[in-house]
């Protein structure tokens, strides 16, 4: 079954038609989630809410168009609303979990040497910090451009901003993240 037709199988009402979005799907939501909230759990509620949401509005979608821009729209959008509320609540953790830490893994290249491998971890832990320092809108350009492969107007699209404004959260970020790398330059 492809996309198109786990489409039409849900706008039927047939629910098995989820099934393969969520298989083909889940992956990269999840990974986009967590990196915009830092937060493994609060990313699995976001991503859970939002292949729930797609199959309630399923209806109103566009067969004519592709699902996931649509589906990471709802994702993205709801992982900087979650974001948000946490850093209302708490401050950010310096201490994320495991699960995190290996999305983070995508950051840095295969380990070729022993020496390599503790070089690594300490990137992936400041590239962690780094991230969860920037707003929660510049934390979703750089995952909707760099992790997404999103072109600058898809990412803006996602982000429902002029691509000039996704330039602008993109080079504030990777200012930001440069200064706060400043050990691994």
């Amino acid at each position: 079954m492809d996309e198109a037709q786990a489409v039409a199988q849900l706008k039927a009402g047939d629910i098995a038609g989820l099934q393969m979005l969520v298989e083909t799907h889940q992956v990269e939501a999840l990974q986009a989630a967590c990196l915009i909230t830092g937060d493994r759990a609060a990313a699995e509620d976001v991503v859970q809410a939002a292949f729930l949401r797609a199959f309630e509005k399923i209806r109103g979608f566009d067969e004519t168009r592709p699902f996931r821009p649509w589906f990471i729209r709802m994702v993205v959008n709801d992982s900087i609303k979650a974001a948000i509320r946490q850093s209302r609540q708490i401050s950010m953790k310096d201490d994320g979990d495991a699960d995190y830490e290996a999305v983070l893994q995508k950051l840095t290249n295969y380990i070729r040497e022993p020496e390599d491998a503790v070089e690594q971890k300490e990137l992936v832990t400041e590239m962690r910090q780094a991230i969860a320092r920037l707003s929660p809108s510049q934390r979703a350009a750089i995952v909707l451009h760099y992790f997404l492969n999103m072109s600058t107007a898809e990412s803006a699209d996602q982000l429902n901003c002029a691509p000039g404004t996704l330039r602008w959260h993109l080079s504030v970020a990777r200012a930001r993240l440069r200064s706060l790398l400043t050990s691994f330059k």
